[in-house]
């Protein structure tokens, strides 16, 4: 007799819609934020990578060429009047985790700025 598997394919596949969906509205801002910075602060082409990894981590990331990392961010209520420099400070407050790292590659450069959102 063949193993009977607990979810069946269909089921797995709207589970995991269903999940993303609860993580669309912070995902979107998260991302907004994350590449708002190499847009607005650096010369030169940057990307956003989403990623989704089973069980539930949502990974969404911003790439740009400018290597010096990013400004460390301050606590969300220091810059609630502020008009610019939330950024991070938002992407710190709602994701699960956040980081970025140094990337060199064929002699080119630049940075990779992270954050995680776990489904609930």
């Amino acid at each position: 007799m063949a193993p009977v598997p607990l979810l069946n394919p269909p089921h797995r596949e709207r589970t995991s819609a269903c999940t993303l969906i609860t993580l669309v509205d912070v995902a979107e801002l998260l991302a907004a934020e994350l590449v708002a910075n190499p847009v607005r602060h650096t010369k030169g082409p940057a990307a956003l990578r989403v990623r989704w990894s089973p069980p539930g981590t949502l990974r969404i990331g911003a790439w740009d060429a400018d290597p010096s990392p990013p400004q460390p961010p301050q606590t969300l209520t220091a810059v609630l009047e502020a008009e610019d420099g939330r950024g991070l400070a938002l992407v710190r407050a709602c994701a699960d985790v956040w980081g970025w790292q140094p990337l060199a590659r064929d002699g080119s450069r630049g940075k990779f700025v992270w954050c995680e959102l776990g489904a609930a």
